[in-house]
């Protein structure tokens, strides 16, 4: 069997990631500048001020939330703190439930816990693998205060079934957008739609801070307190304090530390002008890998319904009973060819600390794609021979 030899004749390897993030001079300088300046982290908010942090963070935040078309944003360091905050922030309290997918990575779930909240499962559409609006109504009980539908591999949720049926009890939406950003949803940005919603910036991500998040609203009350909750739970900055010759500050409310800070902001701040370069490159390789995939019996490209895009935060496909291997059987075919895929993601109800948590339901189309799904390669600087190679040994 002979071998695509890229990159002076070596072996193939593709990964699903490249090995690091993309970063280029502006983003070492624009680090530099903040270590020079000597001003390293972020001021703590005070209730009512409309920016947060310094001089990066305060325009990282101002330029993400109107990327997202919203009226505020509030950087995080990580993903999972800014759900966290984001489900406080609804109104949920300890011991109400929260409806999420049990198709998602674990974050999703563990934000209501933290909270002592009780995440309850809600099975998945097998198509585009988000919450199925029609099964909502089995899982809703008087305790239910919150929706988190995950806009998953880079595809919009069925919002408008997803909204009415927040509407109809009482709930509140918070969108999870880790793999959406530049996702839209009939021509709403992902993040504007529900409560709020939360990015991630990990380094897999469509731009990254190393280790970050930001929660997106409209909604100025959700908007304060997120605000105290990620700073200490302080209501007056050191900033005002110095300007105002106050030593005195109050604690209003629990808080934590998630503050992000100046380095990692200005990280993301020159990788934000990228976004649309980023998702263009993506849906390039995409429609490419959507082109050779299409003639292989037994494998499924994804699908990109009506009124929304996909921006292929992952190109996941599914393999099916016609192919003629199994998933883990393909699986390791590419591993031992050098092709880094992956699996996304294997069920959180079947996780050993979930099941003794968990309500028990029926979750046929998440134990179904459990066993079908595989993550191929995809990212910006990504080569035709790369795509080409990794389709060769799948129809091989």
């Amino acid at each position: 069997m002979s071998v695509l030899a890229i990159n002076g004749g070596q072996k193939t390897r593709v990964k699903p990631f490249p090995r690091h993030p993309i970063i280029g001079e502006d983003e070492k300088k624009q680090v530099l500048e903040v270590l020079d300046s000597g001003n390293l982290s972020t001021f703590i908010a005070s209730v009512g001020e409309h920016f947060l942090g310094g001089k990066k963070i305060r325009e990282f935040e101002t330029k993400f939330c109107k990327k997202i078309n919203a009226k505020f944003g509030v950087a995080f360091n990580s993903a999972t703190s800014a759900l966290h905050a984001a489900v406080v922030s609804v109104g949920v309290k300890p011991g109400q439930e929260v409806i999420v997918p049990p198709y998602t990575f674990t974050s999703t779930a563990t934000s209501s816990l933290m909270h002592n909240a009780i995440p309850v499962f809600s099975d998945v559409k097998k198509d585009i693998y988000c919450l199925d609006p029609n099964k909502l109504k089995n899982v809703l009980s008087d305790l239910t205060k919150a929706i988190v539908p995950v806009h998953l591999f880079g595809h919009a949720c069925d919002m408008d079934e997803i909204l009415s049926i927040a509407k109809k009890h009482g709930l509140k939406v918070v969108e999870d957008c880790a793999h959406a950003l530049g996702a839209t949803y009939q021509n709403k940005k992902c993040g504007s739609i529900g409560q709020t919603g939360c990015f991630s910036f990990y380094p897999t991500k469509i731009i990254t801070t190393g280790e970050g998040g930001m929660v997106t609203t409209n909604n100025t009350n959700f908007f304060k307190k997120i605000s105290v909750l990620k700073n200490q739970g302080m209501n007056i900055t050191p900033e005002k304090r110095e300007k105002t010759a106050q030593w005195r500050y109050d604690i209003i409310d629990i808080g934590y530390n998630y503050r992000l800070d100046e380095l990692r902001s200005s990280l993301g701040l020159s990788q934000f002008a990228r976004i649309n370069e980023i998702n263009k490159k993506r849906i390039k390789i995409a429609r490419k890998y959507d082109q050779l995939l299409s003639k292989i019996k037994g494998i499924l490209i994804p699908i990109k319904k009506k009124h929304r895009n996909h921006i292929y935060h992952l190109y996941t496909i599914k393999v099916e009973k016609d192919y003629y291997l199994n998933r883990n059987e393909l699986f390791i075919k590419l591993h031992k060819n050098g092709i880094g895929a992956s699996v996304q993601y294997y069920p959180l109800h079947l996780m050993s600390y979930n099941k003794k948590l968990y309500k028990k339901s029926d979750f046929s189309n998440a134990n179904i794609l459990k066993d079908q799904i595989i993550s191929l390669p995809i990212f910006p600087t990504m080569t035709l021979r790369q795509i080409e190679y990794v389709v060769s040994k799948i129809s091989e």
